[in-house]
């Protein structure tokens, strides 16, 4: 196998385990940040042995058995470990002590050693915004660069601020632990971001070659699955599941035969999973008959169900979905909420009237950089025929956009801006 290749291989690996690996890690040692700096180790390792030995047979499980050395080397070269076996046994007759009602502790309702760990990683010690930048980080294995696009902030900072909400677990001597009761509670709107983001960047890569990245959409409605089993009663938990589904449903129609990208309007809906849109609705419907049908996740899982009562792009009802981008903006303060609620807007009153929302967010200091301000913007201005300024706009966020099957899109949609082409896409 040829070098490339071995690191194709370690990378994907990688990828797949390394949430298991810090939650066996994490379990042995009771120290979430340990648990990942050791099964870095691992990846080191295999970095070094495979390109000259061969990757093995099995790839997780030598991993594994790697990581799960360098825990017990760990432990042996604690010169507390006496301490460590004290806290221990003392920790676990407390437990005893507790309620002998195990349906009642959290290790059982979850069931889920993926999402433990990231309930786990949500410390109320640090700051929401930290607690699930850590655990997409530590726990789901995004890269510091897609997590920066989620929160709209520079890489750079949100490297800092994940160091930061290391050192800081670390400091306060926090242990790995499963949260219980109240403490759960304060912790399931963090594990919910999480949850979505994961959601979000399968549904639309940050980066790459490829426009989705299933494998994280189906571990989100997965966990988002455990999540509705274990808080049935909590609406947000539903209004994400039924945000998760009903965009999942159109995952078929999204991409055509060579992976491109297909805009939502030019999608063939006869290929939107009809079975998936059926549990959003119903989904939805359960958010609002909990009280939460003005949550986060259960108005932009309305919106979505708006596109998919639609049979065709003509019926879909855009006042609806301007008055509920209204309502979510109220809710979340987002500035890309407001650009897509200009969308909106120019679907029900024009594209100049959506153009002069674009206009005003520009100054955003979060969207500074955001690809998708001056792809929208070059939009309205293709349709009010300015293509000399559509086509500045849609370059602007080709160069911009940091995954490659949507920079290949919006070049094309600048080529057709030019003077010469033909007719717009």
């Amino acid at each position: 196998m040829a070098r490339s290749d071995v690191h194709g291989t370690i990378l994907a690996t990688w990828r797949i385990e390394q949430p298991r690996l810090i939650a066996t890690l994490a379990r042995m040692l009771r120290d979430v940040p340990l648990a990942e700096e050791l099964t870095q180790d691992a990846l080191v390792a295999a970095l070094e042995r495979w390109p000259r030995d061969g990757a093995p047979e099995r790839p997780g499980a030598w991993l594994m058995a790697a990581a799960r050395r360098r825990a017990l080397d760990h432990i042996r070269r604690e010169p507390m470990l006496a301490r460590r076996h004290a806290m221990l046994a003392a920790s676990l007759q407390a437990e005893q002590a507790q309620t002998p009602d195990l349906a009642a502790r959290l290790d059982d309702d979850i069931g889920d050693e993926m999402l433990r760990l990231i309930f786990t990683a949500c410390h109320p010690q640090l700051p929401r915004w930290s607690r699930a930048a850590l655990a997409l980080r530590m726990v789901c294995g995004l890269t510091t660069e897609e997590i920066a696009r989620a929160f709209l902030m520079a890489p750079a900072t949100v490297a800092q601020r994940i160091v930061r909400a290391k050192r800081q677990l670390s400091e306060a001597g926090l242990a790995y632990e499963t949260p219980q009761g109240q403490e759960r509670d304060r912790r399931l709107p963090t594990v919910l971001d999480v949850v979505y983001l994961i959601f979000n960047e399968g549904y639309t890569a940050a980066r790459g070659d490829d426009w989705m990245r299933p494998r994280l959409c189906d571990e989100a409605r997965r966990l988002g699955r455990v999540l509705t089993a274990l808080a049935p009663s909590e609406p947000e938990v539903q209004g994400l599941m039924a945000l998760m589904e009903l965009n999942a449903s159109r995952s078929a129609a999204r991409i055509d035969a060579e992976g491109e990208p297909i805009l939502l309007m030019d999608q063939d809906r006869r290929a939107w999973d009809a079975l998936q849109i059926r549990r959003g609705l119903d989904a939805l419907a359960r958010a609002q008959a909990l009280g939460g049908g003005q949550g986060f996740y259960a108005l932009q899982a309305a919106i979505v169900a708006c596109h998919a009562r639609a049979r065709t792009p003509e019926e879909t009802d855009w006042p609806q979905i301007v008055d509920l981008y209204g309502q979510l903006a109220a809710v979340s303060g987002s500035p890309v909420v407001e650009l897509n609620r200009a969308i909106a807007v120019a679907m029900v009153d024009g594209p100049a009237a959506g153009l002069a929302l674009v206009e005003a967010l520009a100054s955003a200091p979060a969207l500074k950089d955001y690809h998708l301000l001056p792809s929208v913007r070059g939009d309205l201005l293709q349709r009010l025929g300015r293509l000399a300024e559509a086509r500045e706009a849609f370059s602007l966020a080709a160069a911009q956009a940091g995954n490659a099957r949507e920079r290949a899109l919006l070049d094309r949609r600048a080529a057709a801006c030019a003077p010469d082409s033909p007719s717009p896409p």
